[in-house]
């Protein structure tokens, strides 16, 4: 999978994206990632990418000839054109598989107020948000969007199957977990965990997922 960010803060990249399965993921060859400036596709002097809204009002926008220039010279045939906005369609696990399949991404960081309309109009293939609230620019958004893609290309985790059970994979929380000692301070692990009964273990599981959803993501459950 090739991934190519366009970004007024490059360096906030640098820490999050070269350690643990990400790293892992570019060392091998499964992940390509690139991050470039926008500010290298603007031509006058100040190198500037913004300007003021017509029509008046507070901010500065980002202005459409440095992003399309720099979409235009990095797309090929193919790929995928990503605003990262607050006025974007919430991102989620299902949005992460569908993007997974796709070869080549390209997400464009939003600032200041936003984007000049043309740009959500006639360039971008998409547009996510990752929550209901403001952020300062899209740098760390765009990062939430790289790690929950990375865990889905086939080969990045250690167990494939690690990505089927995780919460929101198949709709529901994921069902309590535990791990050794057996008994710790008085607490116990459920008996049914330590039967060996494969089927009643799935069973259990099956119904502490759907019970944790309801009590803590009802809105999941439809």
């Amino acid at each position: 999978m090739k991934i190519d960010v366009l970004t007024l803060f490059p360096a906030m990249f640098a820490g999050p994206l070269d350690e643990s399965i990400i790293r892992r993921a570019r060392q091998a060859g499964l992940l390509e990632l690139q991050i470039h400036n926008l500010r290298d596709h603007a031509h006058d002097r100040h190198k500037s990418v913004d300007d003021r809204p017509f029509g008046g009002g507070p901010g500065m926008l980002l202005k459409p000839e440095p992003i399309f220039e720099a979409v235009e010279h990095l797309a090929g045939q193919g790929a995928r054109v990503v605003l990262l906005s607050p006025t974007g369609r919430q991102f989620n696990q299902a949005i992460a598989s569908e993007l997974a399949h796709v070869e080549h991404l390209i997400l464009v960081t939003g600032h200041y107020e936003g984007f000049d309309e043309r740009i959500r109009a006639h360039l971008a293939d998409d547009e996510l948000s990752i929550g209901d609230y403001v952020l300062t620019n899209g740098a760390l958004p765009a990062m939430v969007v790289i790690d929950a893609l990375a865990r889905l290309i086939p080969g990045v985790l250690g167990d494939e199957a690690s990505a089927l059970d995780e919460s929101f994979s198949r709709g529901l929380l994921e069902y309590p977990q535990y791990t050794r000692p057996a008994e710790f301070r008085g607490m116990k692990v459920p008996e049914v965990l330590l039967s060996g009964n494969h089927a009643e273990i799935a069973k259990w599981r099956a119904h502490e997922a759907r019970l944790r959803t309801k009590q803590r993501r009802p809105d999941l459950l439809g």
